[in-house]
């Protein structure tokens, strides 16, 4: 990425306001980072991996996000944003240091906190003066309070006497609009125990509550349940638009058409009705079973939750057999599969339903072959263990070319604009299976293809 001549950046709300450290480069912190950045502040963003810094600073972007690769060049360049792996420093210059640091899943669905709570030991032994400290990484309820002990234990052993607070500010982004979403939220959440927190928080986000943002001021742990109760119901929301998909499947109805007739009514809203073969990414599954084992470990479990896990998993296998019991034998079948990242404009395959879809239609025999606009590098990675049957291809033509069938699985909006004729002359056979209802199943039909939606 070349060094562009930015025109000089204008502040229109002041100057610069606070020095802000944002702990972990990685989707979060690297978007929350360059935004905050756009917002004024003067940020440093830490990270461990020296690599990724360096890479960095260099212009080397490690996730693919639309429009963050320009914001993070703009404020490098005017130095409003600077990566290191020094976080005393950084810790001890900064007036606001964000948390934003990865939260694997755990065995048991809970939630893997030793990145966060190591942050926490960091900011302990280096902090110098009143901070504020927010926990943006997505965490259980209960763990800005841990934060909070973990850096008052350490002080208490060393004696020291200083003032800091502890912040709950839960991300909203969505992969492939995670730039838009935190220049212009539906809301800002900010779980705060005293007044001071919330105005230096109002401050970092001034230019958000001078248009109109809506702010939810709240305790911590209320801020952290919104953030796991919001992804929950996005989920079951999905979950539910799959199940009575299948059920139109068996009586005749189709169930575009029913998503668009409920979606009409303003309580329910035309939001996540797209059913296709299961939700995946860094958000719904991981959410979803931490929320679930919070119900458990507090004995108030979470039914519609836990059973949302299951039949997401179920909707997996079922795009499987769909195929198989359509085509028959797949040994010595070739299937061109357009789409593997969980969801369009991300490289992002985390719990993506490709990875249970292919590595299913692998073991009843079949050939697979791939296209994504940007999935190629963490597919051959993620399918490593079944790469002798797998082949990655330069483009979507080239992946259908004497396929037997088609398995859209990603609906990228470069599929929607295929030559269908073109499409029809390459293939060997004439299986279609459009999992994310991008063509019109009579259209389909009459260019000869052999047509299968989902709920259709």
């Amino acid at each position: 990425m070349k060094t562009l001549e930015w025109p000089k950046f204008i502040i229109k709300w002041g100057q610069l306001m606070h020095k802000i450290t944002v702990v972990g480069a990685g989707y979060v912190g690297l978007v929350t980072g360059a935004c905050l950045a756009e917002f004024g502040m003067k940020v440093a963003c830490i990270d461990k991996n020296t690599a990724k810094i360096n890479g960095l600073k260099k212009g080397k972007i490690p996730i693919y996000e639309p429009g963050l690769e320009e914001l993070v060049e703009k404020h490098y360049y005017h130095k409003r944003l600077n990566f290191t792996t020094n976080i005393k420093n950084a810790v001890e210059e900064s007036e606001v240091i964000f948390i934003a640091v990865d939260t694997p899943t755990k065995e048991d669905g809970g939630v893997d906190l030793s990145s966060v709570f190591q942050v926490a030991e960091d900011i302990a032994k280096y902090i110098n003066g009143n901070k504020i400290i927010i926990n943006k990484s997505t965490v259980p309820v209960g763990t800005a309070q841990k934060v909070k002990q973990t850096i008052s234990d350490i002080l208490l052993k060393k004696n020291i006497n200083i003032t800091f607070d502890v912040v709950a500010n839960p991300e909203f982004l969505r992969e492939g609009s995670a730039v838009n979403d935190f220049l212009k939220p539906d809301r800002i959440v900010l779980g705060v125990e005293s007044k001071s927190a919330e105005k230096v928080m109002r401050e970092v986000y001034g230019v958000l509550d001078g248009h109109g943002i809506p702010f939810i001021v709240t305790n911590l742990e209320t801020a952290e349940m919104i953030k796991y109760a919001a992804n929950a119901f996005l989920a079951i929301k999905i979950t539910f638009i799959n199940e009575v998909a299948n059920l139109c499947e068996k009586v005749g109805a189709d169930v575009k058409i029913v998503a668009a007739g409920m979606g009409m009514d303003h309580r329910i809203s035309p939001e996540f009705l797209q059913p296709g073969p299961g939700y995946g990414g860094s958000c719904f599954p991981k959410d979803t079973k931490a929320l679930a084992k919070t119900g458990r470990d507090n004995n108030v479990p979470l039914t519609l939750v836990e059973q949302t896990i299951t039949a997401n998993e179920v909707q997996k296998q079922r795009m499987i057999e769909k195929i198989y019991s359509n085509m028959g034998n797949l040994k010595g079948k070739t299937i061109g599969v357009l789409g593997i990242t969980y969801k369009p404009e991300t490289d992002d395959m985390r719990e993506a339903p490709s990875l249970v879809i292919l590595e299913g239609l692998v073991q009843k025999g079949a050939s697979i072959k791939v296209y994504d606009p940007a999935g190629e590098k963490e597919g051959q990675w993620r399918f490593n263990h079944i790469k002798n049957n797998v082949v990655f291809c330069s483009n979507e033509y080239d992946a259908i070319k004497e396929a037997d069938a088609i398995l859209i699985l990603t609906d990228w909006s470069q599929f929607k604009h295929m030559n269908l004729d073109y499409i029809k002359d390459q293939l060997r056979g004439n299986y279609f299976f459009d999992f994310r209802n991008m063509f019109d199943r009579k259209a389909m039909e009459a260019k000869g293809f052999q047509y299968y939606g989902v709920g259709r």
